[in-house]
């Protein structure tokens, strides 16, 4: 969640839904130095949400791709909390509702 927090490593995110991306290209697309964009992707690959891998015949290229698993936990367990949410104001209205 705290990688997801700034504004710019969300925005990495979103440009990467579309498919991998070298770190040149994302710091171009968020209008930020590459060494600026390379601590933000640090936070993310740290954070598990990224992952480089070599890019082609150019070793130092490093392609950024999302990772699946951290996304799939983290719907989980916001469905989890809509559930309980859902479930607390259901009990809140039908209390409501007898009151009346």
């Amino acid at each position: 969640m705290a990688a997801l927090a700034d504004p710019t490593r969300r925005k990495v995110i979103d440009l990467l839904r579309d498919g991998p991306r070298p770190a040149g290209e994302l710091a171009q697309a968020v209008r930020m130095s590459a060494p600026a964009l390379s601590r933000h992707l640090r936070v993310l690959r740290a954070g598990g949400l990224v992952r480089a891998e070599a890019g082609g015949a150019d070793a130092r290229l490093r392609l950024y791709t999302l990772r699946q698993e951290p996304f799939t936990a983290l719907q989980a367990w916001l469905d989890q909390v809509q559930a309980f949410w859902a479930e607390q104001l259901g009990s809140f209205k039908d209390h409501v509702e007898r009151g009346r």
